[in-house]
């Protein structure tokens, strides 16, 4: 079972959150993101008390959790540059590579006539090899517009990229989104 819950008085649920009760569930609280909501999986047996604090609880670790991965932009644009010298030589330097919060329905977006390169903020809490993975999908953007066979062949350089793509497709399936290509 998850650690037990703060004993301060919790405040009102936040309409963000979103509560799944299951009989099932006997003993742990989780939570996780699903894009702007936070879905907090608990035992149907807690009382209206256990289940604000346990809410409380759960929003604090995923707050933390998230201020420890957080990539800056300055870090992003610099990992880009990284995997474009050892991966796409030839592609030319983003001129911008930053997160965005209202990319729903991708992972991450380009724009070749300014060199600038967007990626969704879902996927901060995903490993580093999958974000690289939509970097370099990006930065082929630069040099190839298209989703074409010239396109694919620049993205299957990164080593990762089939492992990648498994992973995204999963968590959108897992999630029952049903997201466009990139």
């Amino acid at each position: 079972m998850a650690d037990s819950p703060p004993r301060s008085t919790p405040g009102p649920i936040p309409p963000y959150v979103d509560i799944r009760r299951s009989k099932r569930r006997k003993r742990t609280v989780s939570a996780y993101r699903d894009g702007e909501r936070v879905v907090v999986l608990m035992p149907d047996r807690l009382s209206a008390t256990e289940e604000a604090r346990w809410v409380e609880t759960m929003l604090a670790r995923l707050d933390k959790q998230r201020s420890r991965s957080r990539v800056s932009d300055e870090k992003l644009l610099s990992r880009a540059h990284e995997l474009a010298c050892r991966h796409l030589p030839e592609v030319p330097e983003p001129a911008s590579v930053r997160w965005v919060s209202n990319q729903n329905r991708r992972w991450g977006s380009c724009t070749p006539a300014d060199r600038s390169i967007r990626l969704s903020t879902r996927l901060q809490a995903m490993p580093a090899w999958v974000v690289d993975y939509v970097l370099i999908h990006e930065l082929a953007h630069l040099v190839e517009p298209a989703h074409n066979a010239a396109f694919w062949e620049l993205v299957h350089r990164y080593p990762k990229a089939e492992r990648a793509e498994g992973y995204l497709e999963g968590v959108s399936a897992a999630s029952s989104l049903n997201l466009d290509e990139f």
